[in-house]
């Protein structure tokens, strides 16, 4: 079955939905960090909500880190633990951007809806994957993050639909529900098997104010 979606813009969140979770790049970190992962990881995932709403670099950040681990990290340092981070969400799930890329071809229109910091922005772009999507919406950019109902509007006026014609999949099912509350049609991710049900069924019925 074709998954042509037509009226719709399928929005896609990226991390542990297009991209896999990065388990090696963070026994990685605990390793160059010196930082066991039960430590490090809660200031992390705490902190990377300032990062992602684009209220810390990423040198504050790491700095901020170590800050509340108790470590001084140089540049050098900071830039090594980078690194090893960015790249290791950068391995995708095979399935699931070949769905992407399978939406892309039947016709159906296409967009990226990230929490993340300014320093993924141009590699989402430019990144092969990027070529899949018409518009790429990263948080720290627009300065808030999801599930917070202003991202998803700005996310419709960038596409120039109304909130009907958008269709949002997100591993986080407040992220889903946000989308909902404002009128979209939100899909909790936890498999491309499981998405591409999703897609194939709606793919049968026509978005509220699309022609029939």
């Amino acid at each position: 079955m074709s998954l042509f979606l037509p009226g719709r813009v399928v929005v896609f969140d990226y991390g542990e939905v297009i991209s896999r979770t990065p388990h090696a790049s963070r026994d990685a970190l605990v390793a160059a960090t010196g930082v066991p992962g039960e430590e490090l990881f809660p200031v992390y995932q705490e902190l990377r909500h300032d990062l992602d709403r684009g209220d810390l670099s990423v040198l504050a950040y790491w700095r901020a880190i170590g800050d509340r681990v108790g470590r001084r990290w140089s540049v050098t340092d900071v830039h090594r633990f980078w690194a090893i981070d960015f790249t290791g969400w950068f391995e995708v799930e095979p399935e699931t951007l070949a769905l992407v890329e399978e939406l892309h071809d039947a016709g159906t229109r296409l967009a990226l809806l990230s929490n993340a910091g300014f320093d993924f922005g141009d590699p989402y772009r430019r990144s092969p994957m990027g070529s899949l999507f018409e518009t790429v919406v990263v948080s720290a950019e627009e300065h808030v993050l999801k599930p917070h109902a202003s991202i998803y509007r700005d996310t419709c006026a960038h596409l120039g639909i109304t909130p009907a014609q958008m269709v949002f999949v997100d591993n986080r099912a407040e992220n889903a529900a946000g989308a909902e509350a404002i009128g979209a049609v939100g899909h909790h991710y936890t498999s491309a098997a499981g998405l591409r049900t999703f897609l194939q069924d709606l793919a049968t019925t026509t978005p509220e104010g699309a022609p029939a």
